[in-house]
């Protein structure tokens, strides 16, 4: 069994079914879930020399990078300001950390920002119902 071609194949289709959706809420929330595995495993993997797989490192951190992005051009700064202005501000402060993990090669600022992250996606996915009435 090829490993890549089921992964691939995996990834289509999560693709696919992402397209499909039409419930914008939904969409977020399945970002901020694919964010937030992407950073545990690029935290659980940072450290090579203890275990870490460079790969797995790597995959991660770029899919967390790209998701934070799409999350970031997502916000509607006429509509929400403040609001858009504080996510916005935050998927920043991820980043960053993100990066300056990779760069020491130690999760040290990673954690902070997926706690902060956890609580804002607790918190979208608690609003749900509501947005949908």
């Amino acid at each position: 069994m090829n490993y890549n071609h089921i992964t691939q194949a995996y990834q289509n289709a999560e693709r696919q079914a992402l397209e499909e959706m039409n419930d914008p809420h939904l969409i977020v929330l399945t970002m901020f879930d694919a964010l937030l595995k992407s950073m545990q495993l690029f935290q659980a993997n940072i450290d090579i020399r203890n275990g870490g797989d460079s790969e797995v490192k790597s995959k991660h951190f770029a899919r967390a990078l790209s998701i934070i992005y799409a999350l970031q051009s997502s916000l509607d700064f006429e509509k929400g300001e403040s609001i858009a202005t504080n996510l916005f501000q935050l998927y920043e402060f991820a980043r960053q950390q993100l990066i300056a993990d990779l760069t020491k090669g130690e999760a040290d600022g990673t954690p902070k920002a997926i706690d902060a992250l956890q609580e804002i996606r607790d918190a979208w996915e608690t609003i749900g119902p509501q947005v949908k009435k």
